[in-house]
This record gives structure tokens, C-alpha cells and sequence, in this order.
């Protein structure tokens, strides 16, 4: 009887609460209208005093039990608790209807088959243990009532008019009824709830079955919201290097045939030549953005992390750029903590991430600001900060800043020249090497951009 029932039965427990609660309603009007028709048509001497008090206790307990169903349905009560009503409501079945049958003849009562409805009611409604308990408890308190009655410990109510009054006493009548009630009901409760444990295992394989179906439509639902996107950044791929490579391209195209036609002449020569030379660089530079993000978005691209001196490649970095903070007048402070340890990860990646976060902040702070770039230990994590004095990024675009292609407002009309995918590299190699990227900034004030990487000791 402890067996606790399991989905997708659970689902169903109020339902068969409530639909029990019914059947006895149904079963008392059944009751009632069997012991008028026993008296008054039939002329069966009855004790109607003590019928009728068993009667208004199984009317008083199945008010009790509607009650506490209605109670559960209304709050957050367990799947058990339905289970344990369930139990409670048969075994009271199970002893009402035997005390019934004690005050309507005993023995001599047909109408004590109903155990057998009780037991297949219980096998259906709970689980197949709890079934063979019923077997067991209706068996042992018929055998119970046959016994006391031929023994007359308690009074035999005879059916007079219906049966003889003493087959009641006689030990043979006792056995044969026992024993026909025992296997009858074993019987009833062995194929029914055979049966019925057959029917939960479909029903519970075919709710398996559902909720991996659903499961999977999620996951499919997911996949192609991906694609969705994937297809939405191809698009904004192809149009962005169609629009980037074709200008520069056009420009040069423009230049040397300025040149081929005679129309520059020789003192601006070297002037036109250099803007072509720009224009080239600035292609280059596309062309390397777009292979680096390639690489970042590849596993098999990314070198396994070793010990990297960051300190080592963050001097090499500025030796590169310092040229292009000096063009700016920009003013360059560089603070290192000594005895800072290795990070894990890959040379040219970490230098990928020093130029892009250097590079960016020399691009968008104004002639004349300043770039301070720190390295520091945190927790075991080495820090990386890069702060300028340049154009700043709104609240609503600091949400945005590390996907691909995305460019600020302002961004854009500080520098033409861009593709908006330098940040997207950093934040992919950190997090490749378990590392993370981060921001503070203010519009028109400066940005902080941090990164973390996990230190070598």
C-alpha cells in the first residue's frame, strides 16, 4: 500500500479521487433504494435502525473525503497525498460494506460479491500491490464476519423469507464462501491489474516518448533560431565586405588611372600615390580582420594555451603602436605589477587581444586625450585593463558592443573605417582560454575595457 504511484499516473490522482467520491454517491442512492425494496416489496425483516446509521456514516465519510479532495485541489499538496486518499477511501469501502453485509444476512447476502468490484476498483485506481492488499483485507474481515457470526459472538441477521437461517452456522457453508471469495478475488486482482499495470506501462512509454519529442522540438526550435541567426550575420557579412572591399578598391582603381590618363601632375604625384597606398592598407587590414574572425570561430584554429610572458607581448604591442598615439598626441601610461605571473593561452592570440583593445582606444580618443593600460593579479586570474579618454559608449549599446559587425553611432562617425569585429575576436580567444571581457563607460567620457585570463602558477 506504501507504493507510491508514478507518471503518468500522478497526473490523473485528483480525477480518480474526485470520480470515487461519485461512484459511492451513486453506491448509498444504490444502497438506499435496496434496503426499501428488501423491506417493503420483498418482505425481508430487516434492522433498519442499524442500516440506516451505516448508512449516514458512509454519507458523513464521503462528505469528509469530498471535503479534503476539494482541499488538496486547492493547494500545492503532493501527488501522495491524493495517493494515501485514495487508499483511505477503498479500505473504508472495504469495512463499510462489511459491516453492512453484517446487518443484511451475512452469509446468506449475495451481495457480498461487491468486494470483488472493490478489489478490481482498488487494483485500477492505485497500484497492483495495493490491489493484493485489498485481496487480503476484504478476504480476512469476510472470513472475520463468518466466523463471528457462526460462532455467535455477534448476532446473525437472518434473511427470512430468502434463505434458510441456518446455513450461516454451518462450517461447510463458512468455508466454501471464504474460500470462493478468496480466489475469486485474487483471481479479479491479478488479471486486472495485470492488465492495467500493462496499460501504464504504454501510457507511461508513450508520455516518455512525448516528452522527448517535445524536448527535441526545443531543441530544433533552438537550433533554428541559430540558424535564423547565422543566416542573418552571413547576409551582413556578404554586404558588409561587399561595401568595404569594393571602396577601397574603386579608390585605387580611381588613383592609378588618374595617374595612366596624365591628369596628376608631378608635384602631387607622390600625394596620390600615398592616398592609394592607404587605401590598400585599409584593405589589408579588412582582409586580416575577417581571417582572424574566421580563426576565432573555429575550434581547430585555436593553438593549445602555454605559459605566455603577457608583459613581454604587451611591450611589443605598444612598440607597434606607439607610432599612431604619438601621430594623436596621445599620452601612453603604462602600469604593470611586478612579479606577475604567466597567463595560459596562445602568443598570437594574446597579442590579438592586446592590439585589437590598444588599437581601438587610440582609434576613439581625440588628439590630445590619454591611454592608460594596466596588468594585475586577481584572484588568481590575470587582469588586463586598457582606459581612454575617447567617445564613450551609451548604456544601450554596451549590450551589443561584443557582437559581430556591431559599431556605435558614434563610432562610426568618429572612424568610417572599421568592421566591428575586433571585440568579437577578443571576447572569443578569452573565453576559448576561460578567460572574460568587460566594460565601464560613459558617453563622451571614456571606456574601461577589462579581460581575465588564468594565471600559469
Amino acid at each position: 500500500m506504501s507504493e507510491i504511484l508514478r507518471i503518468p499516473v500522478d497526473r490523473e490522482l485528483g480525477e480518480r479521487v474526485y470520480w470515487l467520491i461519485k461512484v459511492r454517491w451513486l453506491g448509498l442512492l444504490l444502497a438506499v433504494v435496496l434496503v426499501l425494496v428488501s423491506k417493503y416489496w420483498l418482505g425481508i425483516h430487516l434492522p433498519l435502525g442499524a442500516l440506516w446509521i451505516v448508512l449516514g456514516v458512509m454519507l458523513l465519510l464521503n462528505a469528509g473525503f469530498w471535503v479534503i479532495a476539494h482541499r488538496l485541489v486547492g493547494s500545492t499538496a503532493p501527488n501522495e497525498s491524493y495517493a494515501v486518499l485514495l487508499h483511505i477511501q477503498i479500505l473504508s469501502d472495504i469495512v463499510m460494506l462489511t459491516v453492512l453485509l453484517h446487518y443484511a444476512g451475512g452469509l446468506e447476502n449475495p451481495f457480498s460479491v461487491y468486494y470483488v468490484l472493490l478489489v478490481v476498483i482498488g487494483g485500477v485506481l492505485t497500484t497492483r500491490r495495493a490491489g493484493y492488499v485489498y485481496v487480503i483485507v476484504s478476504s480476512m474481515l469476510w472470513l472475520a464476519l463468518l466466523l463471528l457470526e457462526g460462532t455467535g459472538a455477534v448476532p446473525h441477521y437472518n434473511l427470512s423469507g430468502y434463505r434458510l437461517p441456518i446455513r450461516y452456522a454451518q462450517p461447510v457453508h463458512i468455508a466454501s464462501s471464504f474460500f470462493v471469495m478468496l480466489t475469486l478475488n485474487a483471481a479479479v486482482a491479478f488479471f486486472s491489474s495485470g492488465i492495467i499495470a500493462h496499460l501504464r506501462e504504454g501510457e507511461r512509454q508513450l508520455y516518455e516518448v512525448n516528452r522527448s519529442c517535445r524536448a527535441r522540438a526545443r531543441e530544433l526550435t533552438v537550433l533554428n533560431e541559430r540558424l535564423q541567426e547565422l543566416d542573418r550575420s552571413r547576409s551582413m557579412f556578404i554586404r558588409l565586405v561587399t561595401h568595404e572591399l569594393r571602396a577601397p578598391v574603386a579608390a585605387i582603381q580611381s588613383y592609378l588611372r588618374l595617374i595612366l590618363d596624365g591628369y596628376v601632375p608631378e608635384e602631387r604625384m607622390t600625394e596620390i600615390i600615398t592616398r592609394a597606398e592607404q587605401r590598400s592598407r585599409d584593405q589589408l587590414e579588412l582582409i586580416s580582420d575577417l581571417l582572424d574572425l574566421a580563426r576565432a570561430q573555429d575550434p581547430s584554429e585555436t593553438p593549445a594555451p602555454a605559459p605566455i610572458d603577457a608583459v613581454k607581448v604587451l611591450e611589443d604591442v605598444l612598440d607597434l603602436l606607439r607610432v599612431r598615439a604619438e601621430d594623436k598626441a596621445l599620452t601612453l601610461n603604462v602600469q604593470v605589477e611586478s612579479d606577475l605571473p604567466n597567463v595560459m593561452a596562445a602568443q598570437a592570440q594574446m597579442k590579438q587581444i592586446w592590439t585589437n583593445l590598444i588599437s581601438n582606444a587610440i582609434k576613439y580618443t581625440l588628439d590630445g586625450g590619454s591611454v592608460w593600460i594596466a596588468l594585475s593579479v586577481e584572484e588568481g586570474m590575470v587582469r588586463g585593463a586598457v582606459r581612454d579618454t575617447g567617445i564613450g559608449i551609451g548604456p544601450e549599446e554596451q549590450t551589443h558592443i561584443f557582437k559581430t559587425f556591431y559599431r556605435t553611432e558614434s563610432a562610426k562617425a568618429t572612424s568610417p573605417q572599421g568592421t566591428g569585429v575586433g571585440l568579437s575576436i577578443v571576447k572569443g580567444i578569452l573565453e576559448r582560454y576561460n578567460g572574460r571581457i568587460w566594460l565601464e563607460s560613459v558617453q563622451n567620457e571614456g571606456s574601461t575595457f577589462y579581460f581575465e585570463l588564468p594565471s600559469a602558477s
